[in-house]
């Protein structure tokens, strides 16, 4: 059984990305982490969310977030891809601070085909895709009826608190 799965109605696509940010622009980091992540040509978007309002997950005495999801073709492997998302938050300014802290980008490979596998760099699915109403929501926009694990992403949003979440643009 694949972990994820489109349906007819979702767009063409390799990976799924959950983007974030609550420092400093929150909106702007999030376009130009998508403008950097296209600008090499090898990874292009199929799809965008809206921007949502956040409220802060694990951590949670820290400034609301915006959150996006985006669903892109690309020739990069998983590893690639993931390669270029941490060259992309070390860009753009990200430090390791504290686990779930402030961040000024977070960009997450959320599915990327029907790939399955953990190791210590890399978990896909993501494996907090079902419990996350900020990744969700994101999802709703682009990709309600993809399956994951056996379980939509309608099915997964209905089953989560959401009231922390709300579309900005």
């Amino acid at each position: 059984m694949s972990s994820a799965t489109p349906t007819s109605a979702t767009p063409a696509f390799d990976c799924i990305l959950a983007l974030g940010s609550n420092i400093g622009d929150k909106a702007a980091n999030i376009g130009k982490a998508i403008a950097l992540l296209t600008e090499k040509g090898d990874v292009r978007l199929v799809a965008r969310s809206r921007n949502y309002a956040t409220e802060p997950w694990g951590k949670t005495d820290q400034d609301w977030f915006v959150n996006a999801a985006i669903a892109v073709a690309t020739e990069l492997d998983p590893r690639g891809l993931l390669a270029r998302c941490k060259e992309i938050e070390r860009r753009m300014g990200r430090e390791s601070t504290e686990k779930w802290g402030p961040r000024i980008i977070d960009l997450d490979l959320l599915v990327y085909g029907d790939a399955a596998f953990s190791d210590a760099e890399l978990v896909l699915p993501h494996p907090h895709i079902g419990v996350r109403a900020f990744v969700l929501a994101p999802l709703m926009d682009i990709a309600p009826d993809l399956v994951i694990g056996g379980r939509s992403v309608r099915a997964m949003y209905g089953a989560v608190d959401a009231t922390g979440v709300r579309p900005l643009d």
